[in-house]
């Protein structure tokens, strides 16, 4: 399945299949608590670490906001990581909302700077390659890559894209995803369900997502009850 889309335990909105393993870019960290206090300590490796961490997410984040000025806004905010690191408190998952806060004031100022100036985010040939509707979801995924699906991502509201990007990629909570974004983390989590829903019925159906989702022919694989309940 491309991407299915629930509530868990705790009533957040969860997402896998092939859409989410494709786009997460958070690796395991064994003893982040130690590996937190020794860069914010000064130790050189520990902050290594911690850059190879979070640094995939924070790029592919940065990407949809930004397009080609990623790696410069990204090398900005890690200068500032870095000056202020001292000062942070928490733990890992903290961090990585930290990080991604600085990373999202640098992008907008620079997107402010360039009002007038287009953002092209991605190669919208790949979608040329995208297999038929009698394919599975899955083949889909595989022949468009992560490129052009961040490049979709980038055509969703914004408020979906940033939600889907903090959330599946960047591996935060919906309470840290809306700390970065100043929002109530109930609108974050419908955010994120909206992206995800019409990311996975585009790429089910490129040929027409709309009437793909008008037609009920979407790939969440939840009912109508369902819908009502996580809305």
């Amino acid at each position: 399945m491309l991407v299915s889309v629930h509530r868990d335990g705790d009533g957040q909105v969860v997402s896998d299949g092939v859409v989410a393993r494709r786009l997460s870019a958070v690796p395991d960290m064994p003893d982040s608590a130690a590996v937190l206090r020794a860069a914010r300590a000064g130790d050189e490796d520990a902050f290594r670490v911690l850059y190879r961490h979070v640094q995939p997410g924070l790029l592919r984040y940065l990407r949809v906001l930004v397009g080609e000025d990623a790696e410069d806004v990204a090398s900005e905010a890690w200068l500032q990581i870095a000056r202020d690191l001292g000062g942070f408190r928490g733990e890992l998952d903290g961090f990585r909302g930290w990080a991604a806060t600085i990373a999202r004031h640098r992008a907008l100022d620079l997107v402010r700077q360039r009002r007038r100036r287009p953002v092209t985010t991605g190669d919208d040939e790949h979608l040329a390659a995208v297999p038929a509707g009698k394919d599975t979801a899955g083949s889909a995924m595989e022949a468009i890559g992560t490129d052009a699906a961040l490049a979709l991502i980038a055509k969703l509201p914004r408020d979906q894209a940033e939600a889907v990007l903090l959330r599946v990629v960047m591996g935060l909570d919906a309470a840290r995803a809306a700390k970065v974004l100043g929002k109530r983390p109930g609108a974050v989590r419908t955010a994120a369900y909206r992206g995800l829903r019409t990311l996975a019925e585009y790429l089910e159906h490129p040929e027409d997502p709309a009437e793909s989702r008008s037609s009920g022919r979407g790939v969440t694989q939840l009912r109508t009850s369902a819908l009502k309940q996580v809305r």
